[in-house]
């Protein structure tokens, strides 16, 4: 791969998470930690944000503003805010960080964030913040990056589908065509009284401004395109689609489920829940897509787009050449042919230009031509003509624009007049060429042109706002305001969203027991407001209690953060108690519900968690109701012990540390454990059915809440189907446990793979000793007379030989050393009881010979190493410590007696015994 590291970096860390999780302004905190620091950002919007906030807190000097199309550098800046295209990778800082890094998978942009991953470096440290999707190509094209999950500081549930005209307040809308917007825009000012709109066609100014009339509560809707995913910061408290489809460029295509994550997670801010759902056209989501939203649980990215960064200058054809190179690393891939080689090749076909293009240093400022963006992204004919026609003045004899002509061109596009897709078009115009005057010598008075551009552009966005305002806000508040200065009486509603209205004016809404004012609700108005509102509320919440009291069980959902749901929103939480199978219920915001209220909703929730404990944790309650029983039915002694301390670690214990207990243990206790759903494993006691996903999702979410700490950063339970996964030294035991995994040396196996381990590891010492017995055998075969009976067939059946069992694992890295069996020489080598990793041990254990080696040795197996008798080569043997042989039950050991007997090398013994008779 080309490229070179911006300067010698320190540490590499990827903090990755999904939205609201304050990836960003940590990244932020830790650059002014540092006397220098440089921040790529996704939108020349979001970096003004965060330009604007640092030079606040460190004043303007000490931080410079780059994008493409503005520059605000003073002298020596300490911090760069950037957009990441315009990041200057040749100036070296102490911090670097790189925000939504998860955008090096996308089409158009994604060669730059990929190169950025790639390249990009400060020199005490390096932070790359994005999706949790990104961590196994980070780690494979970082190795030495360290990882910190961040969780999502509130919930985010599903709502469903809803109509325009029933949506809640604090709602943004997503289309994704500019008709669509208009045309929703329209209905939500004629049905709700008006709506703010962004697109990522409008200029930065014009959506601040629209989203400011949006914070600002003037409206309390928001119609947008997918440019609302990208770190802007709004109080969004629901994410309706009016589409789950976009056209990508190329083709009208369906959303991926990451693109729809990173949009609905834009609803809830900080510790506010959020919900996503439906409108409009829309159909509602699909239950596989929902849950993937809710858990934060997506397929990892597999391969990231790039572009060959180490150009060819010497001719047009080579720079072309360079362009198109293929992808050095099965992680990346060449991506699809950007605007700017578009336009390489479109005047490269030009005679005018192909004249003047013959050295490379005239290549290269053909090159920098090409890369002005096509603002209007049509790459239509008259962006190709102005491309040419500014390269042609670059390589005059003057070497710059003239005056004249860049002033006809601005000219042109300073009025305000038309409709709103003309004033975006202009602005779109004069962005271009706001960015050629950003460029360094390419006009001569490059200062005030760039002003110049600039109040155009502002002027331009200005009127656009004020089109926006006009054609989708409807202010009606006459009404409201002449009651109040009359003092009349105001007339309160709720309806069944839960919004609360005064007069037909929101003030509020009711999110289950809890009302949440409107925030333009304040001052002497929001008082006498709320104090309407408050009426409508009391019987609404005493209506609310008798139903929750009595609410069907199918109507409540436990969120990963321990809070119950009712009504799509958050009504009570669950809590540390004395014993982590039995946490109690706190209701919230329950101060205006009167007691015997409270007691009866309890008592239905509780009703509730028992139900939903049972279904999925059956065998460990009724395991400890059978301990807790006081009577002769219930465990006793020894047996009663083991059931306790298998309620008190999750259903799951380590053979080795109970051995002596449960070489004590009788047959008929064992049995009655049994009957509870216990399994006596080699190397763990264990309950099978906590194994399954649902069981273990909700005993790791007890063990968090037994925590009591909600600063604890507990990671995401390994994905179903994972038989291993690395072991986080900083995660308690416990956690594991929990998850159904035990830690084994630098893994956490999954239990039952582990019982699987110890099968295949008695049929491999079986196998080698039917072997090591049929050489013996054969030696004494060559020394006696030949047999009466001739025998058909090889003496050694093949299978024996070779593992046809093994199963390929793409996760297994299998060296060369191990085989599907090894040689015959080797095997008399073993001893009794020795064996060799197999592949199919590797596989069931989803890892490779090092941390198969880790395994066995945190399983009490220690390792002897012996060579081939026909060379260097080494073998290495394992064999169980003598204080961790596990002996086999009668039932097991009675199997084995019988396939012994039933083997080829017991019927030769036979044969031979009847021959010497």
């Amino acid at each position: 791969m080309q490229g070179k590291l911006l300067a010698a970096s320190g540490p590499v860390t990827a903090v990755l998470g999904p939205t609201n999780t304050g990836k960003t302004h940590l990244a932020v905190e830790r650059m002014l930690g540092h006397e220098s620091g440089m921040i790529g950002l996704p939108l020349r919007l979001l970096a003004r944000e965060i330009y604007d906030r640092i030079a606040t807190l460190r004043g303007a000097q000490s931080v410079a503003l780059i994008t493409g199309e503005e520059k605000i550098a003073p002298s020596h800046p300490n911090y760069y805010v950037c957009t990441v295209e315009a990041m200057p990778m040749d100036i070296p800082v102490s911090f670097l960080a790189v925000d939504e890094i998860q955008l090096a998978e996308d089409l158009e942009r994604g060669h730059i964030f990929t190169h950025r991953l790639l390249y990009a470096r400060g020199l005490n440290e390096t932070m790359f913040l994005g999706a949790e999707t990104m961590r196994p190509l980070i780690k494979q094209l970082i190795p030495q990056a360290t990882f910190v999950s961040r969780p999502r500081f509130s919930d985010l549930s599903y709502a469903g589908s809803k109509k325009l005209s029933r949506l809640p307040r604090r709602t943004a809308i997503v289309a994704f065509s500019a008709e669509s917007v208009y045309g929703i825009a329209e209905l939500i000012r004629r049905q709700r009284g008006g709506a703010a709109v962004v697109m990522g066609a409008l200029s930065p100014r014009t959506r601040n401004a629209q989203v400011a009339l949006y914070q600002s509560g003037d409206v309390d809707f928001m119609v947008a395109t997918d440019a609302i995913g990208m770190g802007l910061n709004m109080d969004v408290d629901h994410v309706a689609f009016a589409s789950l489809t976009k056209f990508d460029g190329v083709n009208v295509r369906t959303l991926k489920a990451t693109e729809t994550a990173q949009i609905a997670g834009r609803a809830g801010r900080y510790l506010n829940d959020g919900t996503f759902g439906t409108t409009a056209d829309a159909a509602a989501m699909d239950g596989d897509l929902v849950e993937q939203i809710e858990n934060h649980r997506f397929d990892p990215v597999r391969v990231l787009q790039w572009r060959n960064d180490a150009l060819d200058f010497d001719s047009l054809q080579h720079l072309i050449e360079s362009l198109e190179k293929y992808a050095p690393h099965p992680g990346l891939v060449r991506t699809r042919p950007s605007t700017d080689l578009l336009a390489l090749r479109t005047l490269a076909s030009q005679p005018d230009v192909t004249r003047m293009a013959t050295s490379p240093a005239a290549i290269r400022i053909l090159w920098d031509v090409c890369v002005i963006p096509d603002f209007r992204k049509v790459m239509s004919d008259e962006h190709a003509r102005i491309l040419s026609a500014i390269y042609g003045y670059l390589m005059s004899d003057a070497g710059q624009i003239p005056d004249d002509w860049l002033a006809k061109q601005v000219q042109s596009l300073d009025r305000v007049e038309g409709d709103l897709d003309t004033i975006a078009n202009r602005i779109s115009h004069i962005r271009t060429w706001t960015f050629v005057s950003n460029r360094s010598g390419w006009v001569e008075n490059a200062a005030d042109w760039r002003e110049r551009t600039r109040e155009i552009e502002d002027k331009l966005s200005d009127a656009l706002h004020d089109r926006l305002t006009q054609r989708f806000i409807d202010r009606r508040t006459g009404v409201l305001m002449k009651r109040l200065r009359d003092r009349e009486e105001l007339m309160a509603a709720i309806d069944h969203e839960g919004e609360v209205t005064v007069e037909g004016e929101y003030v509020g809404r009711l999110m289950g027991f809890r009302f949440v004012p409107d925030p333009r609700a304040q001052g002497i108005h929001g008082k006498a407001l709320r104090a309407a509102a408050s009426r409508a509320l009391t019987s609404e919440l005493a209506g609310r209690a008798t139903e929750l009291s009595a609410a069907p069980y199918d109507t409540i959902q436990l969120s990963d953060t321990g809070k119950l749901w009712w009504r799509n929103a958050p009504v009570a939480r669950i809590e540390a108690g004395a014993h982590w199978l039995s946490p109690p219920i706190e209701l919230m915001d329950d101060e205006a519900l009167p007691g015997e209220s409270q007691k009866r909703i309890l008592k239905n929730l509780q009703d509730w968690f028992q139900h939903y404990l049972a279904t999925r944790l059956g065998p460990l309650l009724a395991l400890r109701k059978t301990i807790d029983d006081k009577r002769q039915t219930g465990l006793t002694g020894l047996a009663r012990g083991i059931g306790y301390r298998l309620v008190e670690n999750f259903g799951l214990l380590e053979r080795a540390r109970i051995r002596d207990d449960i070489r004590s243990l009788s047959q008929s206790d064992r049995a009655q454990l049994r009957r509870l759903g216990v399994r006596f494993g080699e190397f763990s006691i264990y309950v099978p059915k906590l194994l399954k996903p649902a069981a273990a999702h909700t005993l790791v979410l007890l063990w968090k809440i037994a925590q009591d700490d909600r600063q604890l950063t507990i990671p995401m339970p390994p994905p179903p189907g994972r038989v291993s996964v690395s072991l986080d030294q900083q995660v308690p035991k416990a956690f594991y446990a929990a998850c159904g995994y035990r830690p084994c040396g630098a893994r956490a196996v999954r239990v039952d793979m582990l019982e699987r381990l110890a099968e295949i590891i008695r049929t491999e010492i079986e196998n080698y000793r039917l072997i090591k017995k049929a050489h013996a055998e054969r030696k004494v075969m060559a020394t006696a007379p030949p047999l009466a009976v001739p025998l058909v067939g090889p003496i050694i059946p093949p299978e024996l030989l070779t593992d046809t069992d093994a199963e390929p694992n793409s996760n297994s890295d299998l060296s060369a050393n191990c085989h599907a069996a090894p040689a015959a020489d080797t095997v008399v080598q073993l001893r009794n009881g020795e064996f060799v990793v197999t592949a199919r041990m590797m596989s069931h254990m989803g890892c490779g010979l090092d941390d198969m080696a880790s395994i066995l040795h945190a399983l009490g197996f220690r390792r002897r190493t012996l060579k081939k008798h026909d060379g260097d080569d080494e073998i290495i043997a394992w064999r169980r410590n003598s204080r961790h042989v596990t002996h086999g039950t009668a039932k097991t050991k009675g199997k084995r007696e019988k396939a012994s007997r039933q083997s080829p090398f017991a019927v030769l013994g036979r044969l031979k015994s009847k021959k010497s008779a």
